[in-house]
């Protein structure tokens, strides 16, 4: 009876041997996320199969570089290039947390990933493109001499194929652990993509949130269809580090996709849902002004090209083409 006029707390811990803690699943944390922006308990699952969009708020979170592959490219159509590129450490830097190599090593074993930069081949409502998507996970998504090798290799391989690009962009800027060898990958980067523009095939960039520093200093911004989710924050220095070097207050939305799009620095935004319909769009419009190029494949048949007839063009007496 003693046990019963007992005060005790409201919540009592279990016990090894109590039936119920083998309910509990060790992971019940992973299975949760918070939503940043309205403070949302959102189960796991749910929000992967909503396209990491918040059910509640519709806020977007980020996406991995493999997500980013799923959600667009038709299945099984993903082919992975120059998976085997590792980071060196050319300046054999070191700091007190521990080397780049330990870093390094501890990033991949996080991520899964090797580099900041998956690249490949895959086709989007059967039409073939070259990717490169980068994963902000891995270091920031920071363009170190690997990122931009990799994407050097993306317009080489395209130039072989004549495929168009798709960059799928998230970056913090450039990976300074290497120095003078990761700021020459904004000229290396830009260099290999300018010959796509020499043999016409267009580059299509989606700028996701963040996209800053050195890659949208680069690349990123000159491409020849530039697109962004709503949201994403874009720019090359952060608005803290302007506000203090301008002494000026900056604008309410500076460097926003909105504000990008409004003041004719972007091309569009495109809602997460909508990405593969629209950017699909695009290189259906590419293909038919380009007949006879592989634009147009499947999965099944990856060696299969569609030649569109392009009618002749026609000059009237008043000087008008006529297609």
């Amino acid at each position: 009876m003693r046990s019963f006029f007992h005060r005790s707390g409201k919540f009592q811990p279990l016990q090894p041997d109590d039936e119920r803690a083998e309910a509990v699943p060790d992971n019940l944390c992973d299975l949760w996320v918070k939503c940043p922006k309205c403070n949302e308990l959102i189960y796991q699952p749910e929000l992967e199969h909503n396209l990491r969009m918040c059910p509640k708020c519709g806020s977007l979170h980020r996406m991995s570089a493999r997500q980013r592959i799923e959600m667009l490219a038709d299945p099984d159509s993903f082919q992975e290039w120059d998976a085997q590129i590792r980071t060196a450490n050319p300046l054999g830097f070191s700091e007190r947390s521990g080397s780049y190599d330990s870093k390094i090593a501890k990033t991949v074993a996080r991520s899964g990933e090797r580099e900041s930069l998956v690249t490949g081949r895959m086709t989007i409502s059967g039409y073939g493109v070259a990717v490169a998507v980068a994963d902000f996970s891995f270091l920031g998504a920071s363009m170190g001499s690997v990122f931009g090798e990799k994407l050097a290799r993306v317009a080489e391989h395209a130039l072989e194929e004549r495929l168009p690009v798709l960059t799928v962009n998230a970056s913090g800027g450039a990976r300074m652990h290497e120095g003078l060898f990761s700021l020459m990958q904004m000229a290396k980067t830009i260099a290999g993509l300018r010959l796509l523009g020499d043999a016409r095939l267009p580059h299509i960039s989606l700028l996701t949130d963040p996209c800053y520093g050195g890659v949208s200093a680069s690349y990123a911004m000159v491409a020849d269809v530039i697109v962004a989710e709503p949201g994403a924050l874009v720019g090359f220095a952060g608005p803290r580090v302007i506000e203090q070097i301008t002494k000026q207050k900056l604008p309410d939305g500076f460097q926003t996709a909105e504000f990008l799009l409004e003041h004719g620095m972007i091309d569009g935004i495109v809602p997460r849902p909508e990405l593969t319909t629209e950017i699909s769009r695009t290189l259906a419009h590419y293909s038919r002004l380009r007949p006879g190029d592989p634009l147009l494949m499947t999965a099944d048949e990856p060696g299969r090209t569609v030649d569109i007839p392009v009618p002749a063009a026609e000059v009237t007496a008043n000087g008008e083409v006529r297609q």
